[in-house]
């Protein structure tokens, strides 16, 4: 058995609806045990966003997912990360979470576990790239072994079309009232499998 976390954090809910997809993919490899969890909301975010309808329906959808804990990290053979891009970088409770876990870097309690990301962005010029490259920065940090979407396994990625999907991350154009589409979900789900049978096939070898 090997455990595979899924830590993500959604305003609005696509990074959420990425991030089950990607659960569901991840369930589909023999043996592994998948945990969902919700990186915490800032109190002050809460307070201003309370007036935004599509925002309080987004977190009511959430409700039942625990919030993300760093026992949970610990607990985790491989850890996919769900980020949306906030200006081309991680949002601040992202990273705060991130911060937080320094005692974890110090331990080296992270070393040698599998990481991918999820992200989104409003447009397919939003940042979606940058968001994930700038992740890769504290993952090394961490000591973790990063795991990509590559084209061999994802043909969704070579189109030009308004869709999400980049060799680096798993991702979504949140800007649309369909988001995500059902081949982004598909990204996802394999990237899922992916980070899967890496964290099985690292435990224990390392």
């Amino acid at each position: 058995m090997a455990n595979l976390l899924i830590a993500y954090y959604s305003a609005y809910g696509h990074t959420y609806q990425m991030a089950s997809a990607a659960a569901e993919g991840a369930k589909s490899v023999d043996g592994m045990q998948v945990k969902i969890v919700k990186i915490p909301e800032f109190e002050v975010a809460k307070k201003q966003m309370s007036t935004q309808e599509a925002y309080v329906q987004a977190q009511e959808g959430q409700k039942a997912i625990p919030e993300a804990t760093q026992e949970d990290l610990r607990w985790a053979d491989g850890i996919i990360w769900g980020i949306p891009t906030r200006f081309g970088l991680m949002p601040a409770q992202v990273k705060q979470f991130l911060d937080a876990a320094g005692g974890l870097w110090m331990n080296g309690e992270l070393e040698g576990k599998a990481t991918a990301v999820i992200t989104s962005s409003n447009s397919i010029h939003g940042g979606q790239e940058s968001t994930a490259l700038t992740t890769f920065v504290p993952m090394m940090h961490f000591g973790m072994i990063y795991v990509g979407l590559p084209y061999g396994e994802n043909p969704e990625q070579n189109t030009t079309e308004g869709i999400g999907g980049t060799p680096y991350a798993a991702s979504t154009v949140a800007g649309r009232e369909d988001s995500p589409e059902e081949r982004e979900k598909k990204m996802a789900s394999r990237l899922g499998a992916r980070v899967a049978r890496v964290s099985k096939a690292l435990k224990g070898n390392l």
